[in-house]
């Protein structure tokens, strides 16, 4: 499931996936988050571009970074928020997934926001519900925003490097490590990062790469690391569980460090413009040395600051109907 139309009476727009946003999309989103980058800098960062719009985050998993980061994007497009939290709700009393989304939809709200352990929930509310859905993780499946925010992120470093603005990611090479089977992250960036034109290789032990790649826009897949290191221009790293290491046939998290992490020594094998990522929450001392997630080439929170004004233009392109925001000013343009 994409962003389309939905033939219904609100006649509003889905975020579900990357994969029908295509390169355009892409792009339009990444254009409209600079607007709204600039805007971040104010002594008074709000437009009032969703004013009289409510929004509300219904998630089913803990979440805080992407959240928060949704909660204060609409706040600063001046939209009213909600927080929907399940561990106080008539979930904990057996409500279901279809009761509570079309109870909050009944509100009249204008966008719910939903983070679901189950793939394929934000796909199934769509369809149960007036609002605009956003989906912020559904299972094993998608995360279509931080993929968004992992493209605005590299495009920011490679346009500073350059002087001029980078849109197209032809030759850059990405490698992915770590729990790619199980990462909706992974999903998401490998469709919106293959669609600029990067060149994406997976690299995971054997057991947490996916069992197909069948259809995935990747360059390649490896178990091999250290034979990716001298040719990568994004290292981005994917955290890894401890209830993980069985099914990967790895003893423990030391030894997973030892195969899959950045040390300190891997990290001086890669080239020095070379980026480092990590969608958070980071292990330190497992997928990431401590010394190589504060580098300065390590762009962890540019990521989570990126979080704020992405979300903002994916906002404003669901709800906010034909007014823009001038690429210069800020100012909002009928």
């Amino acid at each position: 499931m994409t962003i389309e139309t939905i033939d219904r009476e609100a006649g509003r727009d889905n975020l579900l996936s990357v994969s029908d946003l295509g390169r355009e999309g892409i792009l339009e989103i990444l254009h409209q988050a600079d607007a709204f980058a600039e805007i971040s800098h104010r002594p008074m960062p709000k437009v009032p571009a969703l004013r009289g719009r409510t929004i509300v985050t219904v998630f089913f998993e803990n979440s805080t970074r992407t959240r928060l980061s949704f909660e204060m994007a609409a706040q600063r497009l001046n939209a009213d928020v909600l927080t929907f939290f399940s561990a106080t709700s008539s979930v904990q009393k057996g409500e279901s997934l279809r009761d509570t989304v079309q109870t909050v939809d009944a509100l009249g709200v204008d966008a719910i926001i939903i983070r679901h352990p189950s793939s394929g929930a934000a796909l199934q509310a769509s369809r149960w519900v007036r609002a605009s859905v956003i989906n912020a993780g559904d299972g094993q499946h998608e995360h279509p925003t931080q993929a968004l925010l992992d493209a605005f992120t590299i495009r920011e470093a490679l346009s500073r490097r350059s002087g001029q603005v980078v849109d197209d990611f032809a030759g850059l090479r990405v490698n992915i490590v770590g729990d790619v089977r199980h990462s909706r992250v992974a999903r998401s960036n490998v469709l919106a990062l293959a669609a600029l034109g990067a060149e994406v290789t997976l690299v995971a032990p054997e057991a947490l790469l996916p069992i197909s790649t069948e259809g995935w826009p990747i360059a390649r897949v490896t178990t091999d690391l250290d034979s990716t290191l001298d040719s990568t221009d994004v290292c981005y790293l994917l955290r890894i569980q401890h209830e993980r290491m069985a099914e990967a046939h790895l003893d423990d998290l030391d030894e997973y460090r030892r195969h899959f992490g950045l040390t300190t020594e891997r990290a001086a094998r890669l080239g020095k413009d070379a980026l480092i990522m990590h969608p958070g929450p980071m292990n330190r001392g497992v997928e990431i040395d401590s010394t190589v997630a504060d580098l300065p080439n390590a762009l962890i929170l540019d990521q989570a600051r990126n979080g704020v004004p992405v979300r903002m233009a994916v906002l404003f392109r669901l709800l906010g109907g034909p007014r823009t925001v001038g690429a210069e000013s800020g100012d909002l343009v009928e």
